[in-house]
């Protein structure tokens, strides 16, 4: 029987004011959090549902950020009896 223990270093993202398990990479902000922080083996992590941030360990498993850029969605092609009318 090889069963070995769950060893894995990864642990599940638990917000600890909400309890929400929704946590996203933020953003590192300072110079502090972009030199020094890697060294502690920390990333800033924002939870989804009460949007706080935290610090939490790199091997915590959370989501990718969201995209700062809008998404632009193509405009819509007007129809001919629209084109008539005069908008202000």
């Amino acid at each position: 029987m090889n069963e070995s223990p769950n060893t894995s270093l990864a642990s599940p993202y638990r917000c600890r004011d909400c309890g929400s398990e929704v946590g996203f990479r933020s953003r590192r902000r300072t110079l502090i959090e972009r030199s020094i922080l890697w060294l502690f083996l920390l990333q800033p992590v924002r939870c989804g549902e009460c949007f706080r941030r935290d610090y939490r360990l790199i091997f915590t498993t959370v989501r990718d950020r969201l995209s700062d850029t809008p998404r632009i969605m193509p405009a819509k092609q007007p129809s001919a009896a629209a084109s008539n009318r005069n908008v202000a």
